[in-house]
């Protein structure tokens, strides 16, 4: 994402605190853990979306405020079943409506659930706060403030990301992604307390701290993969143009995406089975490299197919797909590539470049910072199966991408949200889809 706001100062928690320039310590090795198996693949051109691309600012009040329609939770989603997709009709039929859930969030910046069958929603704020929906309301009490740690000046620094231990049920653990007040990357793990509305403030451990050179380009998901690793996206440490080459360079952590054990080592272990385990010349947390800026990245609950979107730099946006079963070390082109496109250098022959490119992509005329989603996988709304949905930060531009049976993409273009800036997407325990703007407000993806 491109145009974010946030704090500054700096606090220390536990272990493992960054100090210095540099890439962190080398972390442990640890062996491979069973893989958490997934459902069998069911099939999901790419055609340019179309234009209109319009400017997004709008502004909400302080207060937060909770729709008549609260988000569905697991036991009221069973009654429909979903749909074979046989039976999803042509993508560019559908059309989206998009339900308001809650609204007055203060530059929300992430939605997800806990997994542990309360229905609850957690929504990131920017400026360091996690606050719940719960049974229709927002819940006055934040699930977690850590305002006083998180900070910085820049745009696109702040609390970005929360994820929740596939175990949380039973060990309240959960992570998040900001940048703390000297600016840098900070991976910390926090754990519920006694009272289920609120986590324990004085759990925190930092697992990882990666510096940042600028401002910007702080990517800021984290995702447990159908592995049960811990995934982290690391955008290519800011400036333009990826002056450092950070992008293609196997010796720093910065335009990657990580894959780390967070269960058998301290602070953190690297799985045995990482693509550059070994090698003197790479970093062994790299699952994949040639990132600009993979703002937000999701795995596909039944496939286990990985998607990622990762932000242009002035001409081109673009989505990827990892499939399930990949052993990783893939690089996906940044700086030798925008998009589809040659960048650096500015002529080239990208089927010799070794480089994986997007499966979709669309350029500034129609919007300037790519969002990406999560394929749906809920009940109330079977003709959107299978279909991921990603948007642009400045139009509010909503995307379907969809692989078809034959193994093709297709794509349309199925709303736009005017006068708004999408910063996220979220997803509850259901697989219900829900959209975040940054001016506050939370609305559910229907058809």
């Amino acid at each position: 994402m491109k145009q974010l706001i946030t704090l500054t100062s700096l606090v220390i928690l536990t272990a493992c605190q960054f100090a210095g320039s540099g890439e962190p310590p080398l972390p442990t090795i640890v062996p491979i853990t069973s893989t958490l198996s997934v459902d069998e693949e069911a099939p999901v051109n790419e055609a340019a979306p179309t234009p209109t691309p319009t400017a997004a600012q709008a502004s909400t009040g302080d207060t937060l405020k909770v729709k008549p329609t609260s988000p569905p939770t697991p036991e009221t989603d069973t009654a429909t079943k979903p749909a074979t997709q046989a039976s999803i009709p042509p993508l560019e039929s559908l059309s989206l409506n998009l339900t308001p859930v809650a609204e007055g969030f203060q530059r929300p910046t992430f939605v997800n659930h806990a997994g542990d069958g309360s229905g609850r929603l957690f929504v990131v704020e920017q400026t360091g706060k996690i606050l719940i929906i719960k049974d229709g309301r927002v819940n006055p009490t934040p699930f977690l403030d850590i305002v006083a740690m998180v900070g910085s000046n820049a745009n696109e620094q702040g609390l970005l990301s929360v994820v929740f231990h596939p175990d949380y049920t039973h060990n309240g653990f959960f992570f998040v992604n900001y940048t703390n007040k000297q600016g840098h990357t900070t991976i910390a793990r926090y754990q519920a307390s006694d009272n289920p509305d609120a986590a324990n403030p004085d759990s925190g451990k930092i697992f990882l701290t990666i510096e940042q050179p600028y401002g910007n380009h702080n990517g800021g998901q984290l995702a447990f993969g159908p592995d049960g690793y811990l995934y982290v996206g690391m955008g290519d440490g800011g400036s333009a143009n990826d002056p450092h080459n950070n992008g293609q360079s196997l010796d720093t952590l910065l335009g990657k995406i990580l894959r780390l054990e967070v269960d058998k080592a301290n602070p953190y272990g690297v799985p045995s089975d990482n693509p550059f385990v070994g090698r003197s010349d790479a970093r062994p947390e790299i699952w994949s490299y040639g990132w600009r800026n993979p703002w937000r990245f999701s795995f596909d609950s039944t496939t286990g197919d990985m998607y990622i979107a990762d932000v242009g730099q002035n001409q081109y946006e673009e989505v990827n797909v990892e499939l399930a079963g990949t052993s990783g070390g893939q690089n996906y082109g940044w700086r030798l590539m925008e998009g589809r496109h040659c960048f650096n250098p500015a002529n080239c022959d990208p089927t010799s470049l070794d480089v994986v490119l997007p499966v979709a992509e669309y350029d500034h005329t129609q919007g300037c910072s790519v969002t990406g989603g999560y394929v749906y996988r809920g009940r109330l709304h079977p003709n959107l199966t299978g279909t991921y949905f990603y948007a642009d930060y400045c139009s509010g531009l909503i995307w379907g991408l969809r692989q078809e049976t034959d193994g093709s993409w297709s794509q349309a273009q199925l709303h736009q949200l005017t006068g708004t800036n999408i910063s996220s997407f979220g997803v509850d325990e259901a697989g219900e889809i829900y959209v975040v703007n940054h001016q506050g407000n939370i609305w559910q993806l229907g058809n």
